[in-house]
């Protein structure tokens, strides 16, 4: 059979790396193949540098944002927003793939390679389970991007994305199924949770993987999988180690940011400064929010003109993969699958009194004891797409749950994503598929 190559892996005999004080200060030092414990820290550090910043990219596809037509990049931009998926212009920008499997080249290295040659130690210990959750993540984001939502009853013949867990130039690259990545992410992250040693990483190295925030992920995870028992487990164990929430009536901050008591994981620019020019906050989203009540308003959103622009993103401070709040939403959610309604609202209330007026905050209560089983189900819904706006979630979010039909208007033309529709998954890029045949 024959075999592809890895077109897309810089060579690492090119760098020697330095370990890093502050985020991502990597400096080139002549040519080593990484052996001791701060190359392969080095590596790394790479790995976590060059992971995809493509959440805002799947934000347009969504009911979040307006593309508007007037943006100097507005052709960026335009063919995602229209799901013209087959052919797509060529400036348009390109979902990852390239990307991501550079960040598991070089987690694979650390795991096959750096393991036999760096000195034991629980430093050593901290860099593989880096790896390990780094590489966990990356797999979670490709299958959640081009494989179906997962579906018990279809994920073990739906197909996804290639696994390569090896060094190996030569590696057969063939799509495995949704069941075996999801299977793939959830070894990698037991093996991580085995071998990390920090329960949380200080500011501004947040960027980094920790046991608090492989636990978060986990809970992601199984949340995604509807393993609800399973996911509810994984979010208390993160929340063991931080349960932080910003009160905004006492400390009007945004919970986004990467040095937010709220940070789990700083790793990404979920909401970049280009997309943040090119496009305007929905009506959609922003009808969402009780305006007189809902502190989250003034603090998401920024006035611009008549419309609204996100005040969420588009700087650095704004890192934001995983964060307090999502535990609790997803402790929720898991609760209320499993008919523990009302330890479910309890848990849902304790984050909402950090949201909303403190003189409003008896009313809320009551409204939300009184409702019914369903109309607590979309409440409880209607607050995650609130509290998480703009981070990355909501396509994800759409996939897993109804696939709603979205309508965009662009320059006067009508568009429409059907529900269920076979572009709420992404096709291959063309690229890919063009390096290997087996996609």
């Amino acid at each position: 059979m024959k075999k592809y190559t890895y077109l897309f892996i810089a060579l690492i005999t090119g760098l020697h790396f330095t370990a890093c004080d502050s985020y991502l200060d990597i400096e080139p030092q002549g040519k080593v193949i990484p052996e001791t414990l701060e190359e392969n820290r080095g590596l790394i550090t790479v790995a976590y540098n060059g992971f995809p910043t493509h959440k805002s990219r799947l934000t347009f596809r969504a009911d979040e944002l307006v593309l508007d037509e007037f943006s100097i990049d507005a052709a960026y931009y335009r063919d995602i927003y229209i799901w013209k998926d087959v052919n797509p212009d060529s400036q348009t920008a390109a979902y990852p793939w390239v990307q991501f499997y550079n960040t598991i080249f070089y987690t694979n290295y650390i795991i096959n390679e750096g393991q036999k040659t760096i000195e034991d130690s629980a430093d050593k210990n901290q860099l593989v389970g880096e790896a390990y959750a780094l590489r966990a993540y990356a797999y979670f984001d490709l299958v959640n991007l081009y494989g179906n939502p997962y579906d018990e009853a279809t994920a073990d013949s739906d197909k996804a994305v290639p696994l390569a867990l090896e060094i190996d130039l030569e590696q057969v690259f063939t799509p495995v199924s949704v069941a075996q990545v999801y299977e793939q992410v959830l070894t990698d992250i037991d093996r991580a949770k085995a071998s990390l040693v920090l329960e949380t990483q200080e500011t501004g190295m947040n960027y980094r993987f920790s046991l608090s925030a492989v636990n978060a992920l986990e809970a992601r995870v199984n949340l995604y999988s509807n393993q609800w028992e399973k996911a509810l487990q994984a979010a208390e164990k993160a929340l063991s180690y931080n349960n932080s929430l910003v009160n905004l009536n006492t400390d009007p901050q945004l919970p986004n940011r990467y040095d937010s008591p709220e940070s789990v994981l700083a790793l990404e620019d979920v909401y970049e400064y280009e997309v943040n020019n090119a496009a305007y906050v929905s009506e959609m989203l922003t009808d969402r929010y009780d305006k007189d009540n809902d502190l989250r308003f003034g603090l998401y959103f920024v006035q611009a003109g008549s419309r609204y622009k996100s005040g969420k993103g588009g700087a650095q401070q704004f890192k934001c993969s995983i964060r307090t709040s999502e535990l609790y939403l997803i402790k929720a959610e898991a609760l209320m699958e499993l008919g523990r309604i009302e330890e479910s609202r309890s848990v849902l209330l304790a984050l909402l009194r950090n949201r909303y007026r403190t003189a409003y905050i008896p009313a809320l209560e009551n409204s939300v004891k009184a409702l019914d089983n369903n109309g607590y189900a979309t409440l409880l819904m209607e607050e995650r797409a609130r509290e998480l706006a703009l981070e990355g979630h909501r396509w994800f979010d759409l996939r897993r749950t109804n696939q709603k039909e979205i309508r965009h208007t662009f320059n006067g033309d009508v568009y429409t994503l059907q529900a269920n529709d076979p572009r709420y998954t992404l096709l291959y890029p063309q690229e890919a598929k063009l390096n290997n045949p087996e996609l």
